[in-house]
């Protein structure tokens, strides 16, 4: 391992971090790796029958005890999260030329399928839990202070300000990129004023706050189909936020899908089945029905194109753009058909 270009090299892994586990001469397999500024790692070790996950995490000592803080309270409270292990002088994490390793158990399970609708219910219940259970968290000393809480309405009355921005920009320019723009301006428009409107009634100190895992998605839920148990991985991104933001990340990331699309019954059973488990305030289901209103494809493509046109690969941009754009009709329809059902089943006034 080179600190001065942060390279990782198996062989020193094996030599200098996996005996401080006492995992002397355990196999090694590189799972993920990713070069960035923001480098990480994931090594899957194998010991005398057993695995266990090796990662390379990309944030400070401060930032990974509010992480450990976050799972260990949630493994305490009876969420199956992994659980970190202690090297030979029992700290739960090595650093090693200025590099943080963290070491758990091996999570067995099927990646949560979004077009299970077991697998979505199993989903939401465990997380209506997890935001149950965290409403009173507080990490240790020492911790980061990762707390989220960013008014929304505030942000999505930038995010309408910078389409109308781009807009002038795609009249200015009217290059491909610009055309397809304008030619898709209307639609994503409209969602951005719903957006807004419906933020613009959200009473912050109605908000529902916890634990957030901050990248609730399938990838990072695993499923043991022998009984059914969930386990939820990643926290790299945790903190404490809106409750109503990582249902909206959730929801987001399966209503894209082409056979999910936009899916008004789908939605109002995820919505229903948290509430089974942990209450929704009023003001939590508008965050939600506003979160997935905005077009936030559309207006972060634009964004980023416009910022870089000089020196962007403009036909990337394009194909990003082009790429599901035929699906803003479909959630337009679907934002006028969820602020009816809102109306009349959860009595919420716009």
């Amino acid at each position: 391992m080179n600190n001065e270009n942060n390279v990782i090299d198996i062989d020193n892994i094996r030599k200098n971090i996996l005996p401080k586990f006492f995992l002397d001469n355990a196999d090694i397999t590189m799972i993920k790796f990713k070069d960035t500024d923001k480098q990480r790692a994931v090594f899957k070790i194998s010991s005398n029958n057993k695995n266990y996950c090796l990662k390379k995490v990309y944030y400070d000592e401060r930032n990974l005890l509010f992480v450990y803080s976050a799972m260990e309270w949630l493994y305490r409270n009876n969420i199956k999260v992994p659980k970190l292990l202690p090297s030979y002088d029992k700290c739960r994490y090595i650093i090693y030329e200025g590099m943080l390793f963290i070491l758990t158990p091996w999570v067995e399970g099927e990646k949560c399928d979004f077009d299970s609708l077991s697998d979505l219910n199993l989903s939401i219940e465990t997380l209506a839990k997890l935001h149950k259970c965290s409403k009173d968290f507080s990490p240790i000393d020492g911790s980061e202070k990762r707390i989220g809480l960013e008014d929304f309405y505030l942000s999505v009355n930038k995010h309408f300000n910078e389409l109308l921005e781009n807009a002038n920009l795609a009249f200015s320019y009217k290059d491909k990129f610009s055309k397809i723009y304008l030619k898709n301006f209307d639609n994503n428009l409209a969602l951005a004023k719903l957006s807004l409107e419906i933020s613009s009634s959200i009473n912050n100190n109605d908000l529902s706050i916890s634990l957030c895992h901050g990248d609730y998605v399938n990838k990072n839920i695993l499923i043991n189909k022998s009984n059914n148990d969930v386990w939820i991985i990643d926290f790299d991104k945790c903190k404490i936020d809106y409750s109503a933001h990582d249902i909206s990340y959730f929801l987001r990331r399966l209503l894209k899908r082409n056979t999910t699309n936009w899916n008004s019954a789908l939605t109002v059973n995820i919505l229903n089945t948290y509430r089974k488990y942990n209450n929704l305030s009023k003001s939590d289901l508008k965050y939600i029905l506003a979160y997935l209103a905005f077009p936030q494809k559309y207006w972060k493509i634009s964004r980023d194109y416009y910022k870089n046109i000089d020196k962007c690969n403009k036909n990337s941009f394009i194909s990003l753009l082009t790429k599901g754009l035929n699906h803003s009709e479909a959630q337009l329809d679907y934002i006028n058909n969820m602020i009816d059902i809102y109306k009349r089943y959860y009595d919420i006034k716009f």
